[in-house]
């Protein structure tokens, strides 16, 4: 089955920084965010395949600005590419103060999620076809960050990374 709306796993989460969200800096801790972008993911990941799914990685987290007690953060997730059983989803962070209108973009990540069937065991999940000029871009680059992930995680040999070679190597 192909899905030809990647729309439809698109989400926003929204949350406020309150003070037991915080570190002694008065910034939100960065695994309370951690925490929170999962869940984010694993609803935009769980619309796309209509199945339970787990985390099966978590990487590129890049943290750009912090973010202060008060701050409303608005996490955006959406699917990027689906695999055989495992989808990646792109995830965006934004903080605001509401008080001051000011916005920033304090994250961005990668999470992968595995479909599993009721007994528990991985399932097929439906193709993702891209539609707009950004969801291709993110679709294209996905193989290449599955493949870093199964070679830095020991699941693929690099020479068989070709995706990730290609960057490498003269045309």
């Amino acid at each position: 089955m192909k899905v030809k709306n990647p729309q439809n796993s698109y989400i926003t989460m929204n949350e406020l920084v309150l003070p037991n969200d915080t570190n002694t800096l008065n910034n939100l801790m960065g695994g309370r965010l951690l925490h929170w972008m999962d869940i984010a993911a694993a609803i935009s990941a769980q619309k796309h395949c209509n199945r339970i799914v787990v985390t099966a990685s978590v990487d590129n987290v890049s943290f750009h600005h912090p973010i202060k007690l008060g701050d409303v953060i608005t996490i955006h997730a959406k699917v990027s590419r689906a695999f055989n059983t495992s989808v990646e989803v792109r995830l965006d962070v934004w903080a605001e103060n509401i008080p001051s209108g000011a916005k920033v973009k304090s994250n961005d990540a990668y999470y992968t999620f595995v479909a599993l069937d009721e007994n528990g065991k991985t399932i097929p999940v439906p193709e993702l076809v891209p539609e707009t000029e950004e969801e291709k871009i993110l679709f294209e680059g996905a193989l290449r960050r599955r493949q870093l992930r199964l070679v830095l995680g020991g699941k693929m040999k690099a020479d068989d990374a070709t995706e990730l070679k290609a960057l490498f190597t003269a045309q």
